[in-house]
């Protein structure tokens, strides 16, 4: 039996369809008003547990009789009324799933993490799996959850739990275009009119799932992945996918003063509407700063291999039109490439 936390989340529900074709037995943890439209017709052949990886007690029934776990439950956020419940769960959720595998006798468990864990880059250096996080002052507060959960995986480890983290980076893919990270189709599609020139590493969902999967059935013990197909602009992503849209591309750069002046904007128009933010100090904040992440230990342990950044943006754009013309705020790709 394998279990899946956040197994209706965006990658989540990628893993769990993934997994029921491959013929496996698959249990999941949801909460009781999460929906699981992104399952569709698999939904019915999960074996699922209503719980939060915040709540142990509801954690020890699912986890009976389990071999692998696949830790996906986290939040993501820059809003900073997310901030607390944020850092619950991913790092008090995350304590909590590697405490109960190890009173279960878990054979392996894979935390999907982030290249989040690694933190700010130094100027002009590429990150890998060596890099090591700095705590800053100002660090951005999903990025410090996600080092700080790392810690408690490794603590596991410590404890004689076999553990790997995957550390993917933005993952794209067809999902849910009302939240992170797909909200930038929608913006695009409604003609956002700024571009930021800030690098980023990108990688199709289905790639993570693949990644995950193989990872798990590997000997692998101990080790940290970097997931990352390509390192490219926001001005590339959002460009190429207006392009594809044929919908008006961005054409006001962001300056750093610009920057400044949106999230504020932003953060304003909240307070009087309720409206969720564009852009928040800390989205902002990632968007205008230079990422680049080496995918070279994944591909060269596994000859692993990825799709190119300009399909993944064709295929969720064509994905956001069928979801935009159909009336809802998701969509799926059907299957994950082999």
């Amino acid at each position: 039996m394998i279990l899946v936390t956040g197994a209706n989340g965006f990658v989540g529900s990628y893993l769990v369809k993934e997994l029921l074709r491959q013929g496996e037995q698959v249990r999941g943890l949801k909460r009781a008003t999460s929906q699981i439209h992104l399952l569709g017709d698999a939904a019915d052949k999960v074996e699922w547990f209503e719980g939060d990886v915040t709540d142990v007690h509801s954690l020890q029934p699912a986890m009976k009789g389990v071999k692998k776990v696949y830790h996906a439950a986290a939040i993501i956020s820059f809003l900073p009324k997310d901030f607390d419940t944020m850092m619950k769960v991913n790092v008090e959720g995350t304590a909590n799933v590697v405490n109960e595998a190890l009173l279960a006798g878990v054979e392996k468990l894979v935390l999907v993490s982030s290249v989040a864990a690694f933190g700010l880059p130094k100027q002009g250096k590429m990150i890998d799996e060596s890099t090591e996080y700095q705590e800053q002052k100002d660090m951005i507060t999903y990025y410090r959850s996600k080092f700080l959960g790392e810690l408690e995986a490794w603590r596991g480890e410590a404890e004689g739990l076999n553990v790997v983290v995957a550390c993917p980076s933005t993952i794209l893919g067809a999902g849910n275009f009302d939240s992170e990270p797909n909200l930038v189709f929608a913006e695009v599609a409604k003609g956002a009119p700024f571009y930021t020139e800030g690098k980023m590493g990108f990688v199709d969902v289905r790639d993570v799932v693949r990644a995950l999967i193989l990872l798990m059935n590997s000997d692998a013990k101990g080790e940290k992945f970097i997931i990352s197909g390509e390192n490219s602009s926001f001005k590339n992503l959002m460009f190429h996918a207006a392009e594809v849209m044929k919908v008006q591309k961005p054409k006001i750069k962001v300056s750093p003063g610009l920057v400044a002046l949106a999230w504020r904007y932003e953060w304003l128009k909240h307070k009087l509407t309720g409206k969720r933010p564009v852009v928040s100090k800390e989205s902002a904040r990632i968007a205008t700063t230079n990422f680049e992440f080496n995918n070279a230990k994944l591909r060269e342990w596994f000859n692993f291999t990825y799709t190119p950044l300009g399909t993944t943006i064709k295929e969720t754009c064509l994905a956001y039109q069928k979801c935009k013309a159909a009336g809802r705020v998701w969509e799926v790709f059907e299957n994950v490439k082999n």
